[in-house]
């Protein structure tokens, strides 16, 4: 059904630029995770009627999210994204240097949490956060996160399912996988009962969260 769906929705789905069809093709290629067509239309619709000033992305990767992100948005708007895993960073600041000419994307390297530091210090604020990293980890960033959003700022948490294991019992997953599956619960637990957050759990790709700073 899932695949049936995605095909038929490809129907539909506005264009992306070749660059980003390639680098599709090259993650894809190489076994690097990155942003599913589903999240992809999401991430679209948001960023094109909220058009955010300051996006902040926890989790690099290749850098595919980034310069799709960037497509989506107006040349004035800036984003800040932070990746630790020093082959991703390579092949992300190629990417970065080859389609992000007018420099919109500023590339942190280094620990999440260490960058959350800086960046308070520096009186950094967002108005849409894209949390797409270690997903056993989403619950220790949200306090830092919180932090550095705007009233009114836009918190999309993605792959919530974590390939689905999150809906199942914790005995029904594997051993390895059971700490993930208890954080990324609680989380969800922590998104939907926080005083100034209002959440939505939607079930497109592999699961996402939305919460508005209210």
């Amino acid at each position: 059904m899932d695949e049936r769906i995605e095909t038929f929705l490809d129907l539909y789905r506005q264009p992306v630029p070749e660059y980003i069809q390639r680098l599709e093709q090259w993650a894809l290629k190489h076994e690097v995770p990155i942003i599913r067509r589903g999240t992809r239309d999401i991430l679209r619709y948001l960023l094109r009627t909220k058009c955010p000033n300051h996006v902040l992305e926890v989790g690099t990767a290749i850098g595919y999210s980034a310069l799709f992100m960037k497509e989506c948005l107006p040349e004035t708007s800036r984003i800040t994204t932070v990746e630790k895993v020093e082959m991703r960073i390579v092949q992300a600041e190629k990417n970065f240097a080859a389609h992000d000419k007018k420099g919109q994307i500023c590339l942190i390297r280094g620990d999440a949490m260490d960058a959350f530091e800086t960046l308070i210090q520096q009186g950094a604020h967002f108005d849409f956060v894209f949390m797409d990293a270690a997903k056993g980890q989403y619950l220790n960033f949200l306090p830092a996160v919180l932090q550095l959003m705007e009233k009114g700022a836009v918190l999309v948490s993605d792959n919530i399912f974590h390939e689905g294991d999150v809906l199942q019992s914790r005995y029904a997953v594997t051993r390895r996988d059971r700490t993930i599956h208890e954080r990324m619960r609680e989380y969800l637990q922590v998104l939907s009962t926080h005083e100034r957050l209002e959440t939505v759990c939607i079930p497109i790709s592999d699961g996402m969260a939305l919460s508005t700073y209210m």
